[in-house]
Formats: structure tokens, C-alpha cells, sequence
């Protein structure tokens, strides 16, 4: 028999609970058990002024923030929307039925204002790490770093070419946020320092997204995200917003190592990272820190023509030389002279050469220098670290480096298909600073949600 028709039927008085709804396995419960934002208001209470209309509770857009990123809402007029429908998300962010939703354009207000003078995000980022080193869930022995492509809000349409580029010409009182954002940076290592080679072209709306065809297609303005991780369960313990070119990336990992250092106390045995990271300045400033490099060396010593290379040579430390395989000394000095081109070169450096007779006199000069009149070899200020790399590389351990070394890649794959961060919303360093942390933040609570799943609750006594 059909049932009579459904119609809703108001009632004066409702006994309702947003306890009730949520299911016990929601996501959003095993998260808010580790969202701590007890010190989140002494953190920005300075920047609060003592009179007027009281603010939005700043810890209500902080919850929504973070249901945003971890369910994949990065935009905020949607996130009002669905923390307005969803009960969970009312829960999460303790709102009642009857509360109001804040607007959309308070997230903006406060991210360009006193979120963003106080580095709220950034220490809300450092808060969860704490957690996750609370919860036995960063060792600090092994991390491992890596850079992933984000295209910015950019368009090539609207940009110049590097030939028609004048950054003199720009007038900082009538520029926009990012374009002012852009001129801050121009001296910073991870931004306009990071090279001295000009972007083939400079965007108009984001002038300090680089211009990249790293990706081998259609070029396009982006930035990078870097990512500093323990190995042991793939914790995100520091990530910086950098220029896509190497130079930014390498020099951010110095950034985010000393950081992770005077903040939590992590010095790591290992650092592992692919080739980008194998230069040698970087290498050497690991060595002197005592961090075992499992990185693969950048090595240009090759040679085309199939002679003898500079791996042939053995390195005599004690006196200064390499000795060929047939047993003669190449050095850097041999006397004292007064022509600067026999000295060493400033530029970190270092050749040393066999003598001519030697070499013409040599039974093996078709395999060593069949061009030239003697053999000579350069050498890097930091080939010491160069060679520890490669001492290393030949370990069972390097094989086990190189593994662990994918955790970073998985997280950025989880990055872009699950959170849905491809594309920035937000313009300037900063605004990409913003993404990149809130990101992390919602990866490190969703592992929290994950390797520690909340208690199942206990059925109710009859």
C-alpha cells in the first residue's frame, strides 16, 4: 500500500544536537582532535584593536580555512555556502544551527591584514607539526626535499617580454598588492636574488611568477612549492613558496632546514633529494652541517671523446695533486708567479696541470690528452662533498634513500588531485605563501586522521 504524501510540517520547538548527525568515522572528527588554536589568540591579540564593534572570531575562519583545504574548497564564497549547508562542517567549526555564516570578503580582509603580519598561517602550520612530533610521528633522523610546479593566477596575454620589461618605471603607490609584493622581494634569495637571468616574460598581475617550461609543454607563470618532510610517516615539517627555477629551490632547503632547526630542534642524519639539489655549494653546506647527502651529483666531468676523465685521477689530498694513472703529479703551483692566470681563480675553482714534457713524453697521451700539448683538471672548491656524495651513493642505504625520496612525490600527487591545489587563487608571494601553508597544514591533519583514527564509540547501554 502507498504511503501518504510527505510534507514538511513546521514545529514551534526542535530538541536537535549537531552531535548527532556527524557520523563517529567523519573525517572532520578525527581532525578536531588534533586542531589545537588554544594560543592562536595571544598570537594575534596585538594586532587587534582595544576599541570598536568586536572582529569575527578569528578562530572560526581558521576552522573554515582548514575544511576548505582539507575538502578541497579553496574557493571562499563556496566554502560559506557549504559550511552554511553541511552540518558536519557547522560542527567542526562550532557554529549552531541559527548562527551566521561570516561573508566571504572576511577571509580577505583579515589574510592581507593582521593574518598576515602576524604569520597566523605559519604558525598554525608549526602548531600541527608540534602535534605530529608529540604523536611519535617525526623522528627527525631521515628528511627529504622536493619542489612541485603550481601554475599561478597568471596569463601570458596580459604580460611583457623581458626586452620591454622596466621595473623602474613602476610606481609603487598605484600598484597593486602583488605587484607591490614583487618589489619587496626583488633582493630576496628565494625570489628576485635567486638569478640574475630575466623571465622571458613578466606578467602584468603577478610579476613575481616565473615564466617556465619545466614541464615540457605549453610554457606557463608559476610557482614553487617546497616541501621538507620526515620519511618515517611523510610529515610535512616546513614548506616554503619559491621562483620555479633550481637556484630559488636549492636555496629554500637552507632556509627551511635552519628553520626546522630553531623551531623544533630537528637536525636530520640524512637529507635525500634528486639531482636539482646536487650542486656542489649545496652539498658542501650539508657536509660541513654533518648531514649525509643521499643526493645524485650533479657531475659534468665527462668526456665526449672517450679519453681519460677526471674520475681516472687520483686525488692525493696530502700534497695538493692529482696523479694520473701513469703515475705523474698534475698541480696547481709549482713555483711562485707573478701572472694571476697561474693562481686560483676566485671563482671556487681550482686547476692543476701536468708539465709538457711530461705529457709529450707520455706512452698514454692518445687516451689522456690527444689535443692538447698537457693535461689539466679543475677542481671544486666543495669536491671533498662531492666525492662523500658519491662514497655514499654506492651504499645499500642509498638504494633505501631513493625510495623514501617518493613520499615527497606522493605528497604533491596528493596535493593536486586531492585538494585540488593546480592553481592558485591568490596572487604575490604572499598570497602563495598562504596557499602553500594552509595545504600543508590540511595534508599534516589528514595524516594525523589517518594514522590515528578516532576511538569507535561504545554502543549505548539498553
Amino acid at each position: 500500500m502507498m504511503g501518504p504524501r510527505q510534507e514538511a510540517q513546521g514545529a514551534l520547538f526542535y530538541d536537535f544536537s549537531l552531535e548527532d548527525p556527524v557520523p563517529r568515522d567523519h573525517l572532520l572528527r578525527s581532525i578536531d582532535r588534533f586542531v589545537d588554536l588554544s594560543s592562536m589568540r595571544s598570537h594575534i591579540a596585538a594586532f587587534y584593536s582595544h576599541t570598536g564593534r568586536p572582529s569575527i572570531d578569528p578562530e572560526l575562519l581558521i576552522r573554515m580555512l582548514i575544511v576548505g583545504y582539507c575538502f578541497g574548497i579553496r574557493s571562499e564564497r563556496r566554502l560559506c555556502e557549504e559550511v552554511h549547508l553541511n552540518l558536519a562542517y557547522k560542527w567542526f567549526c562550532r557554529l549552531d544551527l541559527t548562527d551566521p555564516v561570516p561573508d566571504h570578503s572576511s577571509f580577505s580582509k583579515n589574510r592581507h591584514g593582521r593574518f598576515r603580519e602576524s604569520e597566523l598561517l605559519r604558525h598554525l602550520f608549526e602548531t600541527v607539526v608540534a602535534r605530529c612530533i608529540e604523536e611519535g610521528l617525526v623522528s627527525g633522523q631521515r628528511l627529504a626535499v622536493d619542489a612541485s610546479l603550481i601554475e599561478a593566477d597568471a596569463n601570458k596575454q596580459n604580460s611583457t617580454p623581458k626586452e620591454e620589461w622596466d621595473v623602474r618605471s613602476i610606481d609603487p603607490a598605484d600598484a597593486p598588492r602583488a605587484v607591490r609584493e614583487y618589489l619587496e622581494v626583488l633582493d630576496h634569495e628565494a625570489f628576485g636574488a635567486a638569478s640574475e637571468v630575466d623571465p622571458k616574460f613578466t606578467s602584468h598581475s603577478d610579476p613575481a611568477s616565473q615564466w617556465t617550461a619545466a614541464r615540457k609543454g605549453p610554457a606557463f607563470f608559476s610557482y614553487s612549492d617546497n616541501h621538507l618532510i620526515d620519511t618515517d610517516f611523510g610529515v610535512i615539517v616546513d614548506v616554503e613558496g619559491t621562483r620555479s627555477i633550481r637556484q630559488a629551490e636549492v636555496g629554500s632547503t637552507r632556509t627551511m632546514i635552519d628553520r626546522v632547526e630553531d623551531k623544533f630542534g630537528i637536525v636530520p642524519e640524512w637529507l635525500i633529494a634528486d639531482t636539482a639539489y646536487g650542486s656542489g655549494p649545496m652539498l658542501g653546506w650539508l657536509v660541513d652541517r654533518q648531514i649525509d647527502p643521499y643526493i645524485p651529483v650533479i657531475d659534468k666531468a665527462g668526456r665526449p671523446d672517450g679519453t681519460w676523465t677526471r674520475t681516472d685521477f687520483e686525488w692525493d689530498a696530502e700534497n695538493d695533486q692529482y696523479v694520473c694513472p701513469e703515475g705523474h703529479a698534475l698541480k696547481q703551483l709549482r713555483r711562485n708567479y707573478c701572472d694571476p692566470n697561474r693562481g686560483p681563480t676566485g671563482k671556487g675553482v681550482a686547476k692543476y696541470r701536468a708539465l709538457k714534457l711530461t705529457c709529450q713524453s707520455c706512452p698514454s697521451k692518445a687516451r689522456c690528452c690527444p689535443n692538447a700539448d698537457f693535461r689539466s683538471i679543475t677542481r671544486e672548491e666543495h669536491e671533498d662533498a662531492r666525492q662523500t656524495a658519491r662514497d655514499l651513493a654506492k651504499t645499500d642505504q642509498y638504494e633505501i634513500a631513493m625510495k623514501l625520496r617518493k613520499k615527497v612525490e606522493m605528497l604533491f600527487a596528493h596535493l593536486k588531485r586531492i585538494l585540488g591545489l593546480n592553481r592558485l587563487r591568490l596572487r604575490g608571494p604572499n598570497g602563495a605563501n598562504d596557499e602553500f601553508l594552509l595545504a600543508a597544514t590540511a595534508q599534516n591533519l589528514r595524516k594525523l586522521a589517518k594514522l590515528l583514527p578516532a576511538p569507535a564509540a561504545l554502543p549505548k547501554a539498553p
